[in-house]
Protein backbone atom coordinates (compact mmCIF):
# COMPACT_ATOMS: atom_id res chain seq x y z
CA UNK A 1 0.00 0.00 0.00
CA UNK A 2 1.18 3.56 -0.77
CA UNK A 3 1.79 5.84 2.23
CA UNK A 4 -0.73 8.28 0.32
CA UNK A 5 -3.30 5.48 0.88
CA UNK A 6 -2.12 4.73 4.61
CA UNK A 7 -2.70 8.60 5.59
CA UNK A 8 -5.52 8.57 3.42
CA UNK A 9 -7.16 6.10 6.08
CA UNK A 10 -6.57 7.68 8.69
CA UNK A 11 -7.46 11.55 7.87
CA UNK A 12 -10.42 10.35 5.74
CA UNK A 13 -9.39 12.37 2.50
CA UNK A 14 -6.22 12.34 0.20
CA UNK A 15 -2.89 14.03 1.55
CA UNK A 16 -1.10 16.36 -0.74
CA UNK A 17 2.56 17.02 -0.87
CA UNK A 18 2.93 20.88 -0.05
CA UNK A 19 4.55 23.65 -2.44
CA UNK A 20 7.33 23.65 -0.30
CA UNK A 21 9.89 20.97 0.80
CA UNK A 22 10.60 22.56 4.44
CA UNK A 23 6.97 22.29 5.35
CA UNK A 24 6.53 18.72 5.13
CA UNK A 25 5.98 15.64 3.38
CA UNK A 26 2.68 15.44 3.06
CA UNK A 27 0.08 17.99 3.83
CA UNK A 28 -4.14 18.39 4.64
CA UNK A 29 -6.73 20.79 5.30
CA UNK A 30 -8.41 20.46 8.08
CA UNK A 31 -10.24 22.94 10.77
CA UNK A 32 -9.08 23.58 13.91
CA UNK A 33 -10.93 21.55 16.51
CA UNK A 34 -11.75 18.10 18.43
CA UNK A 35 -11.28 16.22 15.06
CA UNK A 36 -8.19 17.54 13.76
CA UNK A 37 -6.60 17.26 17.00
CA UNK A 38 -7.35 13.45 17.37
CA UNK A 39 -6.02 12.92 13.91
CA UNK A 40 -3.32 14.79 14.69
CA UNK A 41 -2.56 12.15 17.43
CA UNK A 42 -3.17 9.39 15.53
CA UNK A 43 -0.85 10.54 13.02
CA UNK A 44 2.26 10.98 15.32
CA UNK A 45 2.20 7.22 16.12
CA UNK A 46 2.87 5.64 12.95
CA UNK A 47 6.36 4.23 12.83
CA UNK A 48 7.11 6.09 9.95
CA UNK A 49 6.37 10.00 10.45
CA UNK A 50 9.07 12.06 11.93
CA UNK A 51 6.79 14.92 12.72
CA UNK A 52 3.21 16.44 12.41
CA UNK A 53 2.48 20.24 12.80
CA UNK A 54 0.12 22.60 12.26
CA UNK A 55 -0.30 26.04 10.20
CA UNK A 56 -3.34 27.55 10.27
CA UNK A 57 -5.80 25.35 8.62
CA UNK A 58 -3.03 22.33 7.45
CA UNK A 59 -1.79 19.49 8.66
CA UNK A 60 1.76 19.11 7.99
CA UNK A 61 3.29 15.42 8.19
CA UNK A 62 7.19 14.91 8.01
CA UNK A 63 8.29 11.70 7.03
CA UNK A 64 11.89 9.64 8.93
CA UNK A 65 15.01 9.65 7.41
CA UNK A 66 14.98 5.72 7.76
CA UNK A 67 11.43 5.17 6.12
CA UNK A 68 12.99 7.92 3.36
CA UNK A 69 16.11 5.46 2.76
CA UNK A 70 13.72 2.38 3.00
CA UNK A 71 12.29 3.51 0.09
CA UNK A 72 14.75 4.05 -2.05
CA UNK A 73 14.48 1.74 -4.31
CA UNK A 74 11.10 2.14 -4.94
CA UNK A 75 8.60 -0.96 -5.86
CA UNK A 76 5.38 -0.18 -7.99
CA UNK A 77 2.54 -1.33 -6.46
CA UNK A 78 0.99 -4.21 -8.81
CA UNK A 79 -2.87 -4.36 -10.22
CA UNK A 80 -4.86 -6.93 -11.65
CA UNK A 81 -6.82 -5.95 -14.75
CA UNK A 82 -7.06 -6.34 -18.53
CA UNK A 83 -6.38 -3.19 -20.38
CA UNK A 84 -6.72 -3.05 -24.48
CA UNK A 85 -4.80 -0.08 -26.06
CA UNK A 86 -5.68 0.72 -29.34
CA UNK A 87 -2.96 2.98 -31.26
CA UNK A 88 -1.39 4.02 -34.26
CA UNK A 89 -4.11 3.11 -36.46
CA UNK A 90 -2.72 4.87 -39.97
CA UNK A 91 -4.60 4.24 -43.18
CA UNK A 92 -3.45 1.71 -45.67
CA UNK A 93 -2.50 3.80 -49.10
CA UNK A 94 -1.37 6.70 -47.55
CA UNK A 95 2.17 7.22 -46.07
CA UNK A 96 3.15 7.88 -42.35
CA UNK A 97 2.73 11.45 -41.82
CA UNK A 98 3.58 13.80 -38.37
CA UNK A 99 0.27 13.23 -37.23
CA UNK A 100 0.37 9.71 -36.75
CA UNK A 101 3.33 10.56 -34.52
CA UNK A 102 1.10 11.12 -31.56
CA UNK A 103 -1.12 8.24 -31.55
CA UNK A 104 1.62 5.85 -32.00
CA UNK A 105 3.67 7.03 -29.42
CA UNK A 106 1.49 8.15 -27.04
CA UNK A 107 -0.10 4.64 -26.82
CA UNK A 108 2.90 2.90 -26.78
CA UNK A 109 3.89 5.09 -23.36
CA UNK A 110 0.20 4.61 -21.87
CA UNK A 111 0.52 0.33 -22.99
CA UNK A 112 3.92 0.42 -20.95
CA UNK A 113 3.02 2.43 -18.20
CA UNK A 114 -0.35 -0.16 -17.53
CA UNK A 115 2.06 -3.33 -17.76
CA UNK A 116 4.39 -1.69 -15.97
CA UNK A 117 1.65 -1.32 -13.36
CA UNK A 118 1.35 -5.33 -13.84
CA UNK A 119 -1.89 -5.34 -15.67
CA UNK A 120 -2.38 -7.38 -18.44
CA UNK A 121 -1.99 -4.98 -21.74
CA UNK A 122 -3.16 -5.87 -25.34
CA UNK A 123 -1.98 -3.51 -28.03
CA UNK A 124 -3.78 -3.24 -31.22
CA UNK A 125 -2.77 -1.23 -34.45
CA UNK A 126 -6.74 -0.67 -35.81
CA UNK A 127 -5.53 -0.49 -39.44
CA UNK A 128 -8.00 2.03 -41.71
CA UNK A 129 -7.84 -0.35 -44.42
CA UNK A 130 -11.35 -0.82 -45.42
CA UNK A 131 -14.17 2.00 -46.24
CA UNK A 132 -15.52 3.96 -49.77
CA UNK A 133 -11.89 5.46 -49.88
CA UNK A 134 -10.86 2.34 -51.08
CA UNK A 135 -13.16 2.32 -53.53
CA UNK A 136 -11.75 5.75 -55.04
CA UNK A 137 -8.09 3.85 -54.79
CA UNK A 138 -9.27 0.83 -56.54
CA UNK A 139 -10.95 2.25 -59.59
CA UNK A 140 -7.82 4.33 -59.66
CA UNK A 141 -5.74 1.53 -59.55
CA UNK A 142 -7.36 -0.99 -61.61
CA UNK A 143 -4.67 -1.80 -64.67
CA UNK A 144 -1.69 -0.22 -62.39
CA UNK A 145 1.38 -2.54 -62.14
CA UNK A 146 1.80 -4.07 -58.67
CA UNK A 147 5.18 -2.49 -57.75
CA UNK A 148 3.86 0.47 -56.77
CA UNK A 149 4.82 2.29 -53.26
CA UNK A 150 2.53 3.89 -50.86
CA UNK A 151 3.71 7.09 -52.65
CA UNK A 152 2.53 5.72 -55.99
CA UNK A 153 -0.92 5.38 -53.77
CA UNK A 154 -1.13 8.67 -52.07
CA UNK A 155 -0.56 10.20 -55.74
CA UNK A 156 -3.56 7.75 -57.24
CA UNK A 157 -5.76 9.43 -54.70
CA UNK A 158 -4.86 12.86 -54.55
CA UNK A 159 -5.74 12.38 -58.89
CA UNK A 160 -9.31 10.92 -58.29
CA UNK A 161 -10.10 13.76 -56.07
CA UNK A 162 -9.28 16.52 -58.19
CA UNK A 163 -11.48 14.98 -61.17
CA UNK A 164 -14.93 15.49 -60.86
CA UNK A 165 -17.17 13.55 -58.64
CA UNK A 166 -18.71 10.11 -60.30
CA UNK A 167 -20.54 7.20 -58.50
CA UNK A 168 -17.57 5.08 -59.92
CA UNK A 169 -15.97 4.70 -55.96
CA UNK A 170 -18.90 3.30 -54.19
CA UNK A 171 -19.58 1.00 -57.29
CA UNK A 172 -15.69 -0.17 -56.47
CA UNK A 173 -15.89 -0.49 -52.63
CA UNK A 174 -19.52 -2.50 -53.40
CA UNK A 175 -17.69 -4.94 -55.23
CA UNK A 176 -14.87 -4.88 -52.28
CA UNK A 177 -17.73 -5.68 -49.89
CA UNK A 178 -19.35 -8.06 -52.12
CA UNK A 179 -15.97 -10.34 -52.63
CA UNK A 180 -15.53 -9.64 -56.21
CA UNK A 181 -12.06 -11.58 -57.14
CA UNK A 182 -10.36 -8.48 -58.81
CA UNK A 183 -11.74 -5.43 -56.24
CA UNK A 184 -10.34 -7.94 -53.55
CA UNK A 185 -6.44 -8.46 -55.50
CA UNK A 186 -6.21 -4.79 -55.86
CA UNK A 187 -7.19 -4.31 -52.56
CA UNK A 188 -4.69 -6.97 -50.96
CA UNK A 189 -1.86 -5.81 -52.66
CA UNK A 190 -2.60 -2.16 -51.50
CA UNK A 191 -2.43 -3.34 -48.00
CA UNK A 192 0.61 -5.74 -48.28
CA UNK A 193 2.36 -2.05 -49.88
CA UNK A 194 1.56 -0.32 -46.94
CA UNK A 195 2.13 -2.44 -43.98
CA UNK A 196 5.47 -2.98 -45.51
CA UNK A 197 5.66 0.75 -45.24
CA UNK A 198 4.86 1.13 -41.30
CA UNK A 199 6.69 -2.30 -40.30
CA UNK A 200 9.78 -0.28 -41.48
CA UNK A 201 8.30 3.38 -39.23
CA UNK A 202 7.85 1.25 -36.66
CA UNK A 203 11.23 -0.49 -35.98
CA UNK A 204 12.37 2.72 -36.40
CA UNK A 205 10.49 3.92 -33.28
CA UNK A 206 10.64 1.03 -31.19
CA UNK A 207 7.29 0.48 -31.34
CA UNK A 208 5.61 -2.78 -29.58
CA UNK A 209 2.38 -4.09 -31.85
CA UNK A 210 0.47 -6.84 -30.22
CA UNK A 211 -2.30 -6.85 -33.24
CA UNK A 212 -2.64 -5.50 -36.41
CA UNK A 213 -6.47 -6.41 -36.79
CA UNK A 214 -7.50 -4.45 -40.03
CA UNK A 215 -11.01 -3.03 -40.59
CA UNK A 216 -11.08 -5.49 -42.86
CA UNK A 217 -10.58 -8.43 -39.92
CA UNK A 218 -14.66 -7.62 -38.91
CA UNK A 219 -15.67 -7.94 -42.37
CA UNK A 220 -17.65 -10.86 -41.29
CA UNK A 221 -19.22 -9.30 -37.84
CA UNK A 222 -20.30 -6.26 -39.38
CA UNK A 223 -23.08 -8.59 -40.74
CA UNK A 224 -23.66 -9.54 -37.26
CA UNK A 225 -23.95 -6.21 -35.35
CA UNK A 226 -26.54 -5.09 -38.08
CA UNK A 227 -28.84 -7.94 -37.32
CA UNK A 228 -27.84 -7.03 -33.42
CA UNK A 229 -29.07 -3.63 -33.96
CA UNK A 230 -32.54 -4.67 -35.58
CA UNK A 231 -33.89 -3.90 -31.86
CA UNK A 232 -32.50 -0.56 -31.88
CA UNK A 233 -32.11 0.85 -35.15
CA UNK A 234 -34.21 2.40 -37.97
CA UNK A 235 -34.55 3.11 -41.37
CA UNK A 236 -33.93 6.71 -42.52
CA UNK A 237 -33.97 7.65 -46.01
CA UNK A 238 -32.11 4.37 -46.84
CA UNK A 239 -29.89 4.26 -44.27
CA UNK A 240 -29.73 2.15 -41.02
CA UNK A 241 -29.21 4.58 -38.13
CA UNK A 242 -29.49 4.38 -34.36
CA UNK A 243 -30.47 7.72 -32.31
CA UNK A 244 -28.10 8.24 -29.53
CA UNK A 245 -29.79 10.46 -27.01
CA UNK A 246 -28.17 13.78 -26.77
CA UNK A 247 -26.23 13.72 -29.78
CA UNK A 248 -26.64 13.27 -33.96
CA UNK A 249 -27.80 9.58 -34.65
CA UNK A 250 -24.81 6.73 -35.76
CA UNK A 251 -25.01 5.58 -39.35
CA UNK A 252 -24.60 1.76 -39.39
CA UNK A 253 -25.12 1.07 -43.46
CA UNK A 254 -25.34 4.05 -45.84
CA UNK A 255 -28.10 4.32 -48.37
CA UNK A 256 -26.93 1.90 -51.22
CA UNK A 257 -26.20 -0.95 -48.27
CA UNK A 258 -22.16 -0.10 -47.93
CA UNK A 259 -20.62 0.09 -44.10
CA UNK A 260 -19.50 2.98 -42.35
CA UNK A 261 -16.74 3.61 -39.48
CA UNK A 262 -19.01 3.04 -36.97
CA UNK A 263 -20.06 -0.27 -38.28
CA UNK A 264 -16.32 -1.40 -37.99
CA UNK A 265 -15.89 -0.50 -34.57
CA UNK A 266 -19.16 -1.90 -32.96
CA UNK A 267 -17.98 -5.13 -34.52
CA UNK A 268 -14.47 -4.52 -33.31
CA UNK A 269 -15.95 -3.87 -29.73
CA UNK A 270 -17.80 -7.40 -29.86
CA UNK A 271 -14.87 -9.24 -30.67
CA UNK A 272 -12.71 -7.85 -28.01
CA UNK A 273 -15.52 -8.47 -25.58
CA UNK A 274 -15.63 -12.56 -26.96
CA UNK A 275 -11.53 -13.03 -27.09
CA UNK A 276 -10.57 -10.77 -24.46
CA UNK A 277 -13.27 -9.12 -22.11
CA UNK A 278 -11.39 -6.08 -21.01
CA UNK A 279 -11.88 -4.05 -18.05
CA UNK A 280 -10.46 -1.01 -19.83
CA UNK A 281 -9.98 -0.14 -23.71
CA UNK A 282 -8.65 3.01 -24.37
CA UNK A 283 -8.79 4.49 -27.94
CA UNK A 284 -5.39 6.71 -28.03
CA UNK A 285 -7.14 9.02 -31.35
CA UNK A 286 -6.82 12.60 -32.15
CA UNK A 287 -9.71 15.00 -30.84
CA UNK A 288 -10.98 15.46 -34.02
CA UNK A 289 -12.59 11.82 -33.38
CA UNK A 290 -14.88 12.97 -30.13
CA UNK A 291 -18.32 12.97 -31.35
CA UNK A 292 -17.69 9.23 -33.20
CA UNK A 293 -16.40 7.67 -30.31
CA UNK A 294 -19.78 9.35 -28.19
CA UNK A 295 -21.78 7.67 -30.18
CA UNK A 296 -20.23 4.64 -30.38
CA UNK A 297 -19.44 4.15 -26.89
CA UNK A 298 -23.50 4.86 -26.10
CA UNK A 299 -24.26 1.97 -28.96
CA UNK A 300 -21.61 -0.59 -28.16
CA UNK A 301 -23.95 -0.48 -24.19
CA UNK A 302 -27.21 -0.26 -25.90
CA UNK A 303 -25.66 -3.61 -27.46
CA UNK A 304 -24.31 -5.03 -24.93
CA UNK A 305 -20.90 -5.01 -26.83
CA UNK A 306 -18.98 -4.05 -23.19
CA UNK A 307 -20.23 -5.80 -20.25
CA UNK A 308 -20.94 -3.59 -16.70
CA UNK A 309 -17.83 -2.01 -15.74
CA UNK A 310 -15.61 -1.91 -18.47
CA UNK A 311 -14.15 1.47 -19.25
CA UNK A 312 -14.29 2.88 -22.98
CA UNK A 313 -11.81 5.95 -22.68
CA UNK A 314 -11.13 8.36 -26.00
CA UNK A 315 -7.95 10.26 -25.20
CA UNK A 316 -8.40 12.91 -27.60
CA UNK A 317 -5.11 14.11 -28.05
CA UNK A 318 -4.04 17.35 -29.85
CA UNK A 319 -2.08 18.26 -33.28
CA UNK A 320 1.29 19.30 -34.06
CA UNK A 321 1.59 22.92 -34.78
CA UNK A 322 4.29 24.78 -36.71
CA UNK A 323 5.68 28.39 -35.46
CA UNK A 324 2.86 29.73 -37.30
CA UNK A 325 0.48 28.22 -35.02
CA UNK A 326 -1.11 26.53 -38.55
CA UNK A 327 -1.05 22.74 -38.83
CA UNK A 328 2.82 21.58 -38.97
CA UNK A 329 3.49 21.67 -42.58
CA UNK A 330 6.19 21.91 -45.19
CA UNK A 331 6.79 25.60 -46.52
CA UNK A 332 5.30 24.25 -49.64
CA UNK A 333 1.79 23.13 -47.40
CA UNK A 334 3.29 19.13 -48.18
CA UNK A 335 2.11 17.30 -45.18
CA UNK A 336 5.23 16.61 -43.29
CA UNK A 337 6.46 12.58 -43.63
CA UNK A 338 7.04 10.75 -39.98
CA UNK A 339 10.29 9.48 -41.94
CA UNK A 340 11.34 12.53 -42.63
CA UNK A 341 11.28 14.01 -39.41
CA UNK A 342 12.78 10.79 -37.16
CA UNK A 343 15.60 10.72 -39.79
CA UNK A 344 16.30 14.65 -39.17
CA UNK A 345 16.40 14.12 -35.73
CA UNK A 346 19.16 11.07 -36.04
CA UNK A 347 20.89 13.52 -37.97
CA UNK A 348 20.95 16.68 -35.98
CA UNK A 349 21.61 13.73 -32.58
CA UNK A 350 25.10 13.25 -33.77
CA UNK A 351 26.15 16.34 -32.42
CA UNK A 352 26.36 14.12 -29.05
CA UNK A 353 27.78 11.49 -31.37
CA UNK A 354 28.45 10.38 -34.14
CA UNK A 355 27.80 6.60 -33.60
CA UNK A 356 24.88 5.66 -35.68
CA UNK A 357 23.26 3.40 -32.82
CA UNK A 358 23.41 6.29 -30.12
CA UNK A 359 22.32 8.99 -32.53
CA UNK A 360 19.02 6.85 -33.29
CA UNK A 361 18.30 6.30 -29.73
CA UNK A 362 19.02 9.81 -28.65
CA UNK A 363 17.12 11.32 -32.02
CA UNK A 364 14.06 8.78 -31.68
CA UNK A 365 14.02 9.52 -28.05
CA UNK A 366 14.24 13.04 -28.45
CA UNK A 367 11.31 13.25 -30.20
CA UNK A 368 9.36 11.01 -28.04
CA UNK A 369 10.39 12.92 -25.04
CA UNK A 370 9.57 16.14 -26.47
CA UNK A 371 5.80 15.00 -27.39
CA UNK A 372 5.04 12.68 -24.13
CA UNK A 373 6.98 15.62 -21.86
CA UNK A 374 3.26 18.15 -22.99
CA UNK A 375 -0.04 17.30 -21.99
CA UNK A 376 -2.06 14.82 -24.52
CA UNK A 377 -4.76 17.21 -25.32
CA UNK A 378 -2.44 20.09 -25.41
CA UNK A 379 -1.56 20.97 -29.39
CA UNK A 380 2.48 21.22 -29.38
CA UNK A 381 4.40 23.40 -31.54
CA UNK A 382 7.29 21.77 -33.25
CA UNK A 383 10.65 23.38 -32.14
CA UNK A 384 13.12 21.43 -33.46
CA UNK A 385 15.72 23.91 -30.74
CA UNK A 386 14.03 22.31 -27.96
CA UNK A 387 13.51 18.54 -29.03
CA UNK A 388 17.50 18.25 -29.02
CA UNK A 389 18.19 20.61 -26.10
CA UNK A 390 21.11 19.11 -24.21
CA UNK A 391 20.07 21.20 -20.99
CA UNK A 392 16.57 21.74 -19.64
CA UNK A 393 13.52 19.36 -19.80
CA UNK A 394 14.40 17.38 -22.96
CA UNK A 395 15.25 13.58 -23.82
CA UNK A 396 19.14 13.93 -24.41
CA UNK A 397 19.17 15.87 -20.74
CA UNK A 398 17.53 12.66 -19.46
CA UNK A 399 19.58 10.13 -21.10
CA UNK A 400 22.37 12.32 -20.33
CA UNK A 401 22.18 12.12 -16.68
CA UNK A 402 21.41 8.34 -16.83
CA UNK A 403 24.73 7.75 -18.64
CA UNK A 404 25.83 9.78 -16.02
CA UNK A 405 25.13 7.70 -13.14
CA UNK A 406 26.15 4.73 -14.96
CA UNK A 407 29.86 5.81 -15.20
CA UNK A 408 30.07 7.05 -11.41
CA UNK A 409 28.73 2.92 -10.86
CA UNK A 410 31.48 1.60 -13.57
CA UNK A 411 34.14 3.34 -11.51
CA UNK A 412 33.20 1.97 -8.46
CA UNK A 413 35.08 -1.54 -7.84
CA UNK A 414 32.10 -2.08 -5.27
CA UNK A 415 29.19 -1.71 -7.25
CA UNK A 416 27.78 -5.35 -6.88
CA UNK A 417 29.17 -5.81 -3.53
CA UNK A 418 28.52 -2.57 -1.25
CA UNK A 419 26.48 -0.29 -3.47
CA UNK A 420 23.17 -1.99 -1.61
CA UNK A 421 24.73 -1.41 1.35
CA UNK A 422 22.68 1.88 1.64
CA UNK A 423 19.64 0.05 2.55
CA UNK A 424 21.74 -1.11 5.75
CA UNK A 425 21.55 2.43 7.22
CA UNK A 426 17.31 2.73 7.66
CA UNK A 427 17.67 1.91 10.96
CA UNK A 428 20.06 4.25 11.92
CA UNK A 429 19.18 8.16 12.43
CA UNK A 430 21.64 9.21 10.12
CA UNK A 431 21.94 13.47 8.96
CA UNK A 432 21.63 13.94 5.58
CA UNK A 433 23.03 17.13 3.56
CA UNK A 434 20.25 19.01 1.56
CA UNK A 435 21.57 17.87 -1.55
CA UNK A 436 21.64 13.86 -0.60
CA UNK A 437 17.91 15.51 1.50
CA UNK A 438 16.09 16.60 -1.88
CA UNK A 439 16.90 13.30 -3.91
CA UNK A 440 15.72 10.66 -0.99
CA UNK A 441 12.28 13.10 -0.44
CA UNK A 442 11.59 12.64 -4.23
CA UNK A 443 13.10 9.56 -5.16
CA UNK A 444 9.92 7.60 -2.49
CA UNK A 445 7.43 9.52 -4.86
CA UNK A 446 7.93 7.75 -8.21
CA UNK A 447 5.36 4.40 -7.20
CA UNK A 448 2.36 7.06 -6.77
CA UNK A 449 3.33 8.60 -9.79
CA UNK A 450 3.09 5.69 -12.02
CA UNK A 451 0.03 4.95 -10.56
CA UNK A 452 -1.42 8.55 -10.95
CA UNK A 453 0.12 8.62 -14.98
CA UNK A 454 -1.74 5.34 -15.34
CA UNK A 455 -5.54 6.80 -13.48
CA UNK A 456 -5.20 10.25 -15.61
CA UNK A 457 -3.85 8.83 -18.75
CA UNK A 458 -1.28 10.67 -18.35
CA UNK A 459 2.48 10.06 -19.57
CA UNK A 460 3.65 13.61 -19.17
CA UNK A 461 3.52 12.93 -15.09
CA UNK A 462 6.20 10.19 -16.11
CA UNK A 463 8.30 13.24 -17.64
CA UNK A 464 7.69 15.12 -15.21
CA UNK A 465 8.74 13.25 -12.39
CA UNK A 466 12.17 12.00 -14.32
CA UNK A 467 13.09 15.95 -15.43
CA UNK A 468 12.81 16.77 -11.55
CA UNK A 469 14.81 13.81 -10.46
CA UNK A 470 17.79 14.11 -12.62
CA UNK A 471 17.95 17.94 -11.41
CA UNK A 472 17.73 17.01 -7.91
CA UNK A 473 20.43 14.34 -9.10
CA UNK A 474 23.25 16.54 -11.03
CA UNK A 475 22.54 19.01 -8.17
CA UNK A 476 23.59 16.90 -6.03
CA UNK A 477 26.66 15.48 -8.28
CA UNK A 478 28.13 18.75 -8.92
CA UNK A 479 28.22 19.30 -5.29
CA UNK A 480 29.46 16.34 -3.27
CA UNK A 481 31.68 13.76 -3.98
CA UNK A 482 30.82 10.30 -4.71
CA UNK A 483 33.40 8.19 -4.89
CA UNK A 484 36.12 9.65 -2.39
CA UNK A 485 33.74 11.60 0.11
CA UNK A 486 36.11 14.19 2.03
CA UNK A 487 33.19 14.60 4.37
CA UNK A 488 31.68 11.94 6.68
CA UNK A 489 28.79 12.08 9.77
CA UNK A 490 29.95 11.13 12.71
CA UNK A 491 26.73 9.12 13.33
CA UNK A 492 28.26 6.22 11.30
CA UNK A 493 30.22 4.39 13.93
CA UNK A 494 33.63 6.52 13.35
CA UNK A 495 33.41 6.07 10.02
CA UNK A 496 36.54 9.10 9.30
CA UNK A 497 37.43 7.58 5.79
CA UNK A 498 34.35 8.06 4.51
CA UNK A 499 33.63 4.62 3.42
CA UNK A 500 30.17 4.48 5.04
CA UNK A 501 29.38 7.88 3.13
CA UNK A 502 30.56 6.52 0.10
CA UNK A 503 28.98 3.55 -0.04
CA UNK A 504 25.25 5.33 0.57
CA UNK A 505 26.30 8.02 -2.19
CA UNK A 506 27.08 5.08 -4.67
CA UNK A 507 23.63 3.47 -3.16
CA UNK A 508 21.57 6.67 -4.30
CA UNK A 509 23.20 7.01 -7.19
CA UNK A 510 21.74 3.12 -8.28
CA UNK A 511 18.41 4.04 -7.20
CA UNK A 512 18.18 6.87 -9.17
CA UNK A 513 19.86 5.46 -12.51
CA UNK A 514 16.93 2.62 -11.80
CA UNK A 515 14.28 5.40 -11.30
CA UNK A 516 15.40 7.36 -14.51
CA UNK A 517 15.99 3.75 -16.80
CA UNK A 518 12.51 2.32 -15.77
CA UNK A 519 10.66 6.15 -16.54
CA UNK A 520 12.54 6.32 -20.12
CA UNK A 521 11.70 3.05 -20.95
CA UNK A 522 8.00 3.76 -20.14
CA UNK A 523 8.17 6.28 -22.09
CA UNK A 524 9.60 4.32 -25.04
CA UNK A 525 13.11 5.82 -25.16
CA UNK A 526 16.36 4.12 -24.64
CA UNK A 527 18.61 4.52 -21.43
CA UNK A 528 21.88 4.62 -22.58
CA UNK A 529 24.88 3.51 -20.15
CA UNK A 530 27.17 6.01 -22.47
CA UNK A 531 26.10 8.77 -24.13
Amino acid sequence: MLIRDKLEQIVGMKPEHPEREEWGDWAVFMKPGPEADEVIEKLKKLEFVESVTRVGGFINIRLKNEYLISQMFPVLNKKTGRVIVEYSSPNIAKSFGIGHLRSTIIGQALYNIYESLGYEVIGDNHLGDWGTQFGKLLYMLNGQGSTLSVEDLEKLYVQYHKAPEDDKARQWFKRLEEGDKTARKLWESCVQISVREFDKIYKLLGVKIDNAYGESFYEDLMKEVVADAASVARKSQGALIIDIPGHPPLMLLKSDGTTTYATRDLATLKFRRQKWDPDIIIYEVGAEQTLHFVQVFAAARMLWYVREGCNLIHTKHGLYLGPDGKKFATRTGRTIKLEEVLQEAIELAKKFNPDAKIATAVGIGAIKYFDLSHNIQSDIVFDWEKVMALEGNSGPYLQYTFARTQSVLRKSQTLNSKSQKGLEFRALNLEFNSEELTVLRWIYRWPEVVEEAAERLAPNLICNFIYELAQRFNGFYNKHRILTPSESPPNLGGDTEGEGVRHFRLALTDAVGRVLKTGLEMLGIKALERM
